[in-house]
């Protein structure tokens, strides 16, 4: 018997959102009101466990959908030959991209690869270009990395059409998190565009310009605040090839996107999703044909705990599933132990293997946007969006991203979030597993790699007042 036939005049129930309510108002030990059931986001928008199904919702997927994410390590290790034995170990067990953390970038936590171009090439020494994603995390030097990169694979004779990079640039990101630049606003404006037009006059395809979101997000910011700085840095970026005499529609595949991702999955799925739908409304209204966004997932810093660190591993392996179902193209997920020091080879071998096992064994990456049509999911991130754009809104009225943070605007909006969230967390009304809830009696000893934390840099001609990252439980301070 055919498949149809056996099924011929069986239809499912149609859901009906009244009768749910009245099983679940009337359930044994149940809650008196389905209102008890809708959480509010640090945004506070209301998320409602039952939505009516969207009917004209769009897909929205990985940039491409047909092949899987990319498995993307950490490469932060301040000694370069043991971040080169890493890596290859790295990519030898699974993982398809490295993300080339240097010294003194905002997501380097204190340590880095060293900013030189030696220290680049040891780290690359016997890796496969051409078959390995690369990326290159924001820092202060980042131009002049770019340059040695690009020097580094003319000397190997890599084939430009089979490279997959993205060099990392965010001026935004970097003065936010460190605090300085190198020059003045207007300079770094004016010179921008020549950088630029260096680059294309290369030829080598890849992301160059970012908007990252993660310097935001680790300091305290809420959802919206994290994806109206990145929508404001992408527009700034838009304005630095319109300057450089740049097609805007041949100018964007070249700006990609970071974000976080914590342990909270629904709403770091709309998160993701709600980026792709900003990006396709900037383009519209810069009168282009919207383009795909390149996203880079990395799982939040600030979610991790010194206390019970095992805790971390289920928390991050539920934000990389979040980035992985929301459509993030490439995902790094930080290991568990990086709150008490460099990870070691253990550590990195479970972040990495969290992720094959999502892509091997669950196939995640086998649906293109499970989320898309789910009610709830489609509500979610069409107010984070809401939200987002009305953040951005703001930022350009404060006179950009980088003016609205050289006047500390920014930083003031995102440290009452983090405040607001941390009272929370004192009061008990938000708890974190090992930490306020469910303690463990004894710590067990956490292994790290012997490393020195670096300081920020501190040379710059332009100051502001620097966003640092703040995990939940540093900011609970006593009371954790």
């Amino acid at each position: 018997m055919s498949t149809t036939s056996a099924l011929e005049g069986f239809e499912f129930p149609v859901a009906d959102r009244e009768k749910w309510l009245s099983l679940v108002e009337g359930a044994k030990g149940g809650v008196k009101s389905a209102d008890e059931l809708v959480a509010l986001t640090d945004d506070g928008i209301a998320i409602d466990p039952l939505m009516p199904r969207s009917a004209d919702a769009a897909l929205l997927p990985r940039r491409q959908p047909d092949l899987p994410w990319v498995v993307v390590q950490r490469a932060d290790d301040p000694d370069p030959a043991r971040a080169n034995a890493q890596a290859r170990a790295d990519l030898e067990q699974g993982a398809t991209g490295l993300a080339l953390v240097f010294e003194g970038a905002p997501n380097a936590f204190g340590y880095g690869l060293p900013a030189t171009p030696e220290g680049l090439e040891t780290v690359l020494d016997g890796i496969q270009l051409n078959r390995t994603h690369l990326r290159m995390d924001v820092n202060p030097a980042s131009r002049a990395m770019a340059d040695w990169l690009v020097a580094l694979l003319t000397r190997r004779g890599a084939d430009p059409s089979k490279l997959s990079l993205s060099f990392g640039i965010d001026p935004a990101a970097i003065f936010a998190g460190t605090g300085r630049l190198a020059m003045s606003i207007e300079a770094l404006q004016a010179s921008m565009p020549q950088s630029l037009a260096h680059f294309f006059a290369v030829g080598i395809p890849g992301v160059l310009l970012e908007a990252d979101g993660r310097v935001y997000h680790n300091a305290g910011a809420t959802e919206a605040q994290e994806l109206g700085a990145i929508i404001a840095s992408a527009v700034a970026h838009l304005r630095l090839f319109q300057d450089a005499r740049q097609a805007l529609v041949h100018a964007s595949p070249h700006i990609g996107f970071v974000l976080s991702v914590d342990q909270d999955q629904f709403l770091s799925m709309a998160k993701v999703r709600a980026l792709r739908k900003l990006w396709a409304r900037i383009q519209v209204a810069c009168m282009m044909s919207p383009d795909a966004a390149t996203i880079h997932a990395e799982t939040s810093y600030r979610m991790m705990t010194t206390g019970d660190p095992e805790t971390n591993i289920l928390r991050s392996t539920i934000a990389g599933f979040a980035a992985a179902v929301g459509g993030a193209d490439t995902i790094s997920v930080l290991p568990h132990t990086i709150a008490h020091g460099l990870p070691d080879g253990f550590s990195r071998r479970i972040t990495r293997n969290a992720q094959l096992l999502m892509a091997g064994e669950s196939h995640l990456d086998f649906v293109a946007d499970p989320a898309s049509g789910s009610g709830s999911v489609e509500a979610l991130t069409d107010s984070l969006c809401a939200a987002a754009w009305k953040e951005f809104q703001t930022i350009e009225t404060e006179g950009g991203i980088l003016k609205s943070l050289a006047d500390g605007h920014i930083q003031r909006r995102v440290r009452e979030a983090g405040e607001a969230r941390a009272k929370l967390y004192r009061n008990g009304e938000r708890q974190i597993v090992g930490t306020t809830l469910y303690p463990p009696a004894a710590e067990r000893p956490v292994k790290t790699l012997a490393a020195e934390q670096r300081p920020v840099p501190t040379e710059g001609a332009v100051f502001c007042d620097r966003l640092i990252p703040q995990r939940i439980d540093e900011a609970l301070g006593d009371a954790a």
